[in-house]
C-alpha cells in the first residue's frame, strides 16, 4: 500500500484519485490544516503553486516522488528536490491536444482576421479584411517537446512548412522541414509567418524571443505564445506591435498574470488575448489520472518513471 497525498491538483479531484486507487492510502488535503495527516506520505500528487509546494514539502519528510499536474516546473524548488532525492514528474502529455488546438485556433484566427471581424460585429460594420492562406506558410515551432510536436503534426497536415527549434539540432522527422538548435532561432525566425512558442521556461529560454529576434521577423509575421510569458521580451514585442513591425500577436500567457488592465496589449487591434487557459479541456482529468496511474505502477515496480524532470535542464 502506497501512501499518496493529494492537494490542489487542478482539474483532478481528490475523490477521483481515491476512487482510482482503492488499494492505496490516499490522503486528501483540503487546506493547510490537513497537512499534518500527510507526514507519512511517500508520494505527492499536487500542483506547482510555490507556497503550497513549500508547505507540502515541509510536511512530508518521507516524500520520495512528487507528481505535479502542471507541465512547467519553473515554480518548483528543483535544487531542494534534488538534494532530498525526491523524484519529480510533470504532467506533460496531458495537455498536448488541447493546447496544440488552441495554438492552431490562434493561427487560423490570425490568417482569416477573425478578431477584426469580431470588432466589426460589435459596431455592426460590414467590412472586408485581407486574408492569408496557411498552406505553404511557414511556422517556426520554438520548443519541440510533446506540445510542440503536436503543433508540428497538425501544421504539417494543413500543408504548412514546419521548422522546429530545440536545444540541439536533429534530423528532420516526417512533416518537418528541418530542426535547428536554439542558437539558430534568430536565423530561422526571419522565415516565419508564425512563430509558435511552445518551450518550457528555463534559464536558457527566458527572454529567448528577444528584441533582436523580434527585429528579424517579417512585418507580416505573428508571434503565437501558449508557453510562458517570460520567454518573450514583452516590452520589445509591444513596441514592435505598436510600430506594426510585426503583423500581430496571439497570446495565452504574459509576463504578469493576470494581465494588468493598464497593459497596452488589451488595446491593440492586432493582438488576440486568452487568459492562460489553453490547457483547459473536459478530458484533461482523465489523461492526468491515466498518466499518474501508469507512473504509480512503474514506481511500485521500480521501473523508470514517465516525464521524470531533469533537474539540470529544468524540464
Amino acid at each position: 500500500m502506497t501512501k499518496i497525498v493529494v492537494w490542489s491538483a487542478f482539474s483532478t479531484s481528490p475523490e477521483a484519485v481515491v476512487a482510482r486507487f482503492p488499494d492505496d492510502r490516499v490522503i486528501a488535503i483540503a487546506d493547510e490544516k490537513g497537512l499534518t495527516a500527510a507526514a507519512e506520505a511517500e508520494v505527492a500528487f499536487s500542483g506547482n503553486n510555490p507556497r503550497r509546494v513549500r508547505q507540502l514539502l515541509d510536511a512530508t519528510p518521507s516524500l520520495r516522488w512528487y507528481h505535479t499536474v502542471s507541465a512547467g516546473v519553473e515554480n518548483m524548488p528543483l535544487p531542494e528536490l534534488a538534494k532530498r532525492g525526491i523524484l519529480l514528474t510533470n504532467n506533460s502529455g496531458s495537455y498536448d491536444i488541447q493546447i496544440a488546438e488552441h495554438l492552431m485556433a490562434f493561427v487560423f484566427a490570425a490568417s482569416r482576421q477573425l478578431h477584426r471581424y469580431r470588432d466589426s460585429q460589435r459596431v455592426r460594420e460590414w467590412k472586408d479584411q485581407a486574408h492569408q492562406e496557411l498552406r505553404d506558410a511557414t511556422i517556426v515551432v520554438y520548443g519541440m517537446g510533446s506540445i510542440g510536436g503536436e503543433v508540428a503534426r497538425i501544421a504539417s497536415a494543413l500543408g504548412m512548412r514546419v521548422i522546429g527549434v530545440r536545444r540541439r539540432s536533429s534530423p528532420p522527422t516526417p512533416g518537418i522541414s528541418r530542426v535547428v538548435a536554439a542558437d539558430d532561432l534568430g536565423d530561422v525566425v526571419a522565415e516565419a509567418d508564425y512563430l509558435a512558442i511552445t518551450a518550457p521556461l528555463t534559464p536558457a529560454t527566458q527572454g529567448a524571443v528577444s528584441a533582436e529576434v523580434i527585429a528579424r521577423m517579417k512585418p507580416t509575421a505573428w508571434i503565437v505564445n501558449i508557453a510562458r510569458g517570460a520567454i518573450v521580451d514583452e516590452p520589445a514585442m509591444i513596441q514592435a506591435l505598436r510600430e506594426k513591425r510585426i503583423a500581430g500577436a496571439a497570446l495565452d500567457v504574459f509576463t504578469t498574470e493576470p494581465l494588468p488592465p493598464e497593459s497596452p496589449l488589451w488595446g491593440f487591434d492586432n493582438v488576440i488575448i486568452t487568459p492562460h487557459h489553453s490547457g483547459s479541456s473536459p478530458r484533461v482529468g482523465e489523461r492526468t489520472l491515466a498518466l499518474f496511474a501508469e507512473n504509480l505502477r512503474r514506481y511500485k515496480a521500480g521501473e523508470p518513471l514517465i516525464n521524470r524532470v531533469d533537474f539540470e535542464a529544468g524540464y
